[in-house]
């Protein structure tokens, strides 16, 4: 039997919609996964796994998935063996120490002897060791920014998109450790078979990534403008020209059906 790439996804929450929205735009076509842990698609031999984030790279790692879309700082976070593909383009955000903005704290020097809330203690430990900085790492889960309000620690280590969070809660970055995105990640050890799958996943990704870049024009112009427009219209290789005479067709943008003659000017 054929074998399939076995993809994990956040079943809810940041990454879940741009997981979706990315594999739809590669042409694969898979329900959304309401209510459901596995679908499989029905043009292309993936089956798509619906998991919380923080267990993506575990299950990446022992193979219960052969890959994963999953935040860059969760990879971070797990340290698990698994090999980063590449970067996906949404998702972004950064791992951020903030303190309140009144007080005594100024600067990371200042978290020497102090306890610093976070759902990333791993990597917060890391980072205070690199820095040479002496703090407490208290982990907790969910509304971190709350901590130093009401007396848990003295700053943060947390996840800032917008920063209106850290703002309503009157705490100010100092330092961040890290910036992420989504990534793709995947087992060490795929079959030949599935690295095959894997690529052709990759060259729809790469397709998609390039199509977002990139604008299509049609325009009609004298030949003696020509070199001009050329030299005007940005891209990886010259424009294509086809030269017209006499009358031209238009056509619907919809049906592409033929609407009408257009007398050249």
């Amino acid at each position: 039997m054929n074998e399939t790439l076995k993809i994990a996804v956040q079943k809810s929450g940041r990454l879940y919609e741009g997981s979706m929205k990315l594999l739809k735009e590669c042409g694969i076509e898979v329900s959304n996964g309401n209510n459901q842990l596995r679908v499989i698609a029905a043009n292309f031999p993936v089956e798509i796994f619906f998991l919380r984030d923080d267990d993506i790279p575990e299950y990446v790692q022992d193979a219960v998935a052969d890959i994963g879309f999953v935040g860059e700082n969760v990879v971070k976070e797990k340290n698990k063996e698994v090999d980063i593909i590449e970067k996906l383009g949404f998702g972004k955000c950064r791992l951020s120490i903030a303190i309140p903005k009144t007080g005594v704290l100024q600067s990371l020097n200042d978290l020497n002897g102090k306890k610093i809330a976070t759902s990333y203690p791993f990597y917060s430990f890391l980072f205070s060791q690199r820095k040479n900085i002496q703090a407490s790492i208290h982990e907790i889960s969910g509304s971190v920014e709350i901590a130093p309000r009401i007396g848990l620690a003295d700053a943060i280590c947390d996840l800032v998109s917008s920063g209106s969070t850290l703002f309503t809660n009157e705490l100010k970055e100092i330092e961040t450790i890290l910036f992420s995105e989504s990534i793709l990640i995947s087992n060490k050890t795929l079959t030949a078979e599935k690295k095959i799958i894997l690529e052709s996943l990759r060259f729809r990704l790469s397709a998609v990534k390039k199509a977002k870049n990139n604008k299509y024009v049609l325009l009609n112009a004298p030949n003696n403008k020509l070199d001009t427009i050329f030299g005007l219209l940005p891209g990886m290789k010259k424009p294509n020209n086809s030269a017209i005479s006499g009358r031209r067709l238009e056509f619907c943008s919809f049906c592409n059906k033929r609407k009408r003659f257009l007398e050249c000017d």
